[in-house]
């Protein structure tokens, strides 16, 4: 683990970051000594900082930070985060504070290969997920919605559970990015109010447009997500999945899902 450049795993117990979520972060995963698509990362990074009034660190620093890291991690998940620094005591931030960043390092996650070739099984969350515009889209560190949504199951059986907001629009999973496949067309949730805008996500806008499918964000229930043709999930650490099972519904054809699979499996850079 770095803290500010150097090894350590030691932060202040007044870093506002601990104290209220007040930061951002972003997940990556590497390979070969190669950290997949991390100049998209870092446009995330760098967004949702800006938003949050967060100064971010430069990319060339991280940039350097993250090549040495990758000598020792060349394969895994590296978490990069910023917080807004030390504070006093309450919500305000400082008039001047310093952001503090931290590496974090894990080993991958060890997914059942049939979740990659013959889909997965999702549930449908309990937890309904709060509507924040000032907030939506970005990677916070107040992700206590999603942790209690995951807390909700622990059946093995189900890789991913799916939110809905309070108004009962699909919005993702508990940790990952919905696509739902419609006469042709690609469908994703519109993440105006709340939800999380991934890396992966934007991947695969990028493929429909290269490729001339139609792509559209838009509002949708739960019955139109049981009424579609394909569905599929995606992350920047399982790529992508498709969905075989949801509500008693069943999926067994996954023909524009596993095409971007493969897409997304292909293109690391």
């Amino acid at each position: 683990m770095l803290v500010n450049g150097k090894p350590g795993s030691v932060i202040s117990i007044r870093n506002r970051g601990l104290l209220y979520g007040d930061g951002v972060f972003r997940t990556l995963r590497t390979a070969q000594g190669k950290a997949q698509h991390w100049p998209l990362h870092f446009q995330k990074l760098q967004h949702d900082c800006t938003a949050l009034g967060i100064s971010c660190p430069e990319e060339a620093q991280l940039s350097s930070e993250l090549h040495n890291l990758l000598d020792v991690h060349s394969d895994g998940v590296l978490k990069v985060i910023v917080t807004r620094g030390v504070g006093t005591r309450g919500y305000a931030p400082p008039a001047e504070s310093k952001p503090v960043h931290l590496w974090d390092a894990s080993a991958l996650p060890d997914y059942p290969l049939d979740w990659v070739l013959q889909g997965v099984k999702v549930r449908l969350c309990q937890i309904r997920l709060s509507h924040q515009p000032a907030l939506a889209g970005i990677k916070h560190l107040n992700r206590l919605e999603n942790v209690l949504a995951a807390a909700e199951s622990t059946d093995a059986c189900c890789a991913e559970g799916i939110l809905l907001d309070r108004a009962g629009n699909v919005i993702e999973g508990t940790r990952s990015n919905l696509f739902m496949v419609r006469n042709g067309e690609l469908i994703t949730p519109e993440l105006s109010n709340c939800g999380v805008a991934g890396v992966q996500r934007e991947r695969v806008k990028l493929w429909a447009e290269v490729n001339q499918i139609p792509c559209r964000e838009i509002q949708f229930g739960l019955t139109e997500l049981l009424e579609a043709d394909e569905l599929f999930l995606v992350n920047s650490l399982i790529g992508l999945w498709p969905v075989r099972e949801l509500q008693g519904r069943m999926w067994s054809q996954h023909t524009l899902g596993l095409q971007i699979q493969e897409w997304l499996n292909r293109a690391t850079d």
